[in-house]
C-alpha cells in the first residue's frame, strides 16, 4: 500500500495556487522561471483609462493560477516562497486539492479556438437562479438541468406541490 501511495504521490496532477490580487501574473512568472508548469489562462475585457476604451487580457479566474506538478514537500516550500502566492488549495501540504487533467484540458482547448469566452457565474444543478434578460426577466426558479447552452428551470407553486419547468439560455440567468 505504502508503494502504491509513493506512485501516486509522483503523478503530474493539476493544483490551483490563490494569490493576492492583481499578483497572478507576477506569481506565474515567478514559478515559470523556477520550472513549474503553470497555466494562467487569459480572456480579454474592455478597459477604460484616461476616457478611452482599450482591449485588455485578464485573469479569467481573478486570483487563481494553475499548477501541474507532482507536489512533495520540497515543492512545495518551492511554490509557497513565490512573492503574491496566499496559498495551494487544499487540507495540508501534503493534500493539496487535485483538478481533473479534463477541465484544465477543457479551458485550454476553449482557449486555443477562435471562439469569444467571456467570464459566467458560477452555477449547478439544483441551484436557485434568477432570469436576468429577456421576456422571463426576473423570474426566479431552480436549475434542474443544465447542459453547455441550455438549462430546463422548474417554477413551482409550493402550496399546490406543482412545478411547470421552461428550458433556458443559462448564458442569461444569475444565481438568486
Amino acid at each position: 500500500m505504502d508503494n502504491q501511495q509513493s506512485e501516486d504521490r509522483s503523478k503530474l496532477y493539476w493544483h490551483a495556487l490563490y494569490t493576492r490580487s492583481h499578483s497572478e501574473q507576477l506569481v506565474c512568472d515567478q514559478l515559470s522561471a523556477k520550472g513549474f508548469r503553470i497555466f494562467l489562462p487569459k480572456i480579454d475585457a474592455w478597459s477604460q483609462r484616461a476616457g478611452k476604451r482599450h482591449l485588455i487580457s485578464v485573469p479569467m479566474f481573478p486570483s487563481y493560477l494553475f499548477l501541474h506538478h507532482a507536489i512533495d514537500k520540497n515543492s512545495y516550500i518551492n511554490v509557497r516562497k513565490a512573492r503574491g502566492l496566499v496559498r495551494i488549495l487544499g487540507e495540508s501540504w501534503d493534500k493539496p486539492s487535485i483538478i481533473p487533467d479534463a477541465e484544465i484540458e477543457a479551458i485550454q482547448t476553449t482557449l486555443n479556438s477562435s471562439i469569444p469566452v467571456t467570464a459566467h457565474p458560477y452555477l449547478r444543478e439544483g441551484q436557485r437562479v434568477r432570469i436576468t434578460e429577456g421576456s422571463l426577466r426576473g423570474v426566479e426558479g431552480i436549475l434542474i438541468q443544465k447542459k453547455p447552452t441550455k438549462g430546463l428551470l422548474v417554477l413551482s407553486v409550493d402550496l399546490l406541490r406543482r412545478s411547470i419547468a421552461v428550458e433556458i439560455d443559462c448564458s442569461i440567468v444569475t444565481a438568486a
